[in-house]
């Protein structure tokens, strides 16, 4: 893999995460920088805005940009990068590192088999960041800044292709990386994220009363910000991940049912002790947390 300042760098898709992570690269000095995007005016705009040098909105432009990157981001639906792997697998520069930033990873890895040349090394990637907003026009690379990063590096991955990426997204402004399998990666992002947009959604989808933030003094807010989602987005993850998040949703209902029993039952000696095993669990997580980071400085 050549060094960064020599690369040219691709983004297939630039949406809000294609084009945070364009933004974001642009600093990091690579030779050149390329983007697809299904929607010319979006290219237009990416140039304009100097985001890009380069772009393609068609599969012509794709087979001429594919064979020039050196580094590849796949920023599409874990259905929809499949799909792109499988179809332009030809087309890829023989060398290029190649990752993703996809919400589940292993219906893409199950899926791809034998199809992933031996010549180009791709390693499964998920910034954990996001914004309720959509779209290039809304792209900003200060979404990173001391975000999580998961890497599902495969067997065949060149230790020092995966370095790169680790040095790249510490240059973005995650502050913490964590290295899994595809496996373990989707059953802990069922609870940490699809859950909680689940849970959202249901939060909001149960009140009728559309004033009722003149109610709220912060916790609605907070709870339910991330109920303002990409609906078709979200749905393919929720369902390519159901089974993990069905067992989540189990889990959850078994507390939340828990807790309405002690409440219909008056058993307030019996709550506070919950909450406050709750709140003691909550801050445990938080340490961890800070002493990791700390760690790592």
């Amino acid at each position: 893999m050549k060094k960064r300042e020599d690369s040219i760098v691709g983004f297939i898709g630039l949406g809000l995460m294609g084009g945070a992570l364009a933004m974001g690269l642009r600093k990091q000095g690579p030779r050149k920088i390329w983007g697809y995007d299904i929607d010319p005016t979006v290219i237009k705009m990416a140039i304009d805005r100097k985001v890009i040098d380069e772009g393609a909105f068609d599969s012509e432009g794709l087979k001429k940009m594919l064979p020039q990157c050196d580094l590849l981001f796949i920023c599409l639906s874990p259905k929809d990068a499949l799909v792109f792997l499988t179809t332009y697998m030809e087309h890829f520069k023989t060398g290029a590192v190649i990752t993703d930033i996809t919400g589940v990873k292993e219906v893409i890895i199950n899926n791809l088999g034998n199809r992933l040349r031996n010549d180009i090394d791709y390693i499964p990637g998920h910034p954990m960041a996001g914004s309720e907003k959509e779209g290039f026009g809304n792209a900003d690379d200060s979404i990173f800044k001391n975000r999580n990063y998961i890497l599902t590096p495969l067997p065949t991955n060149q230790p020092e292709n995966i370095e790169l990426i680790k040095e790249i997204v510490t240059d973005l402004g995650f502050n913490h990386i964590t290295e899994t399998t595809c496996e373990i990666h989707d059953e802990k992002i069922a609870f940490t994220s699809q859950l909680c947009h689940v849970i959202a959604a249901a939060l909001v989808d149960c009140e009728d009363d559309l004033s009722i933030t003149d109610f709220e003094g912060g916790s609605f807010g907070d709870l339910t910000r991330i109920a303002m989602i990409n609906a078709a987005m979200w749905t393919e993850l929720f369902m390519c991940n159901r089974k993990n998040l069905l067992n989540n949703i189990e889990k959850f209902e078994s507390s939340l049912e828990e807790m309405k029993r002690m409440i219909e039952a008056e058993e307030s000696a019996e709550l506070i002790q919950r909450l406050t095993a709750v709140r003691e669990k909550r801050i445990i997580m938080g340490e961890i947390r800070e002493a990791k980071n700390l760690k790592k400085e």
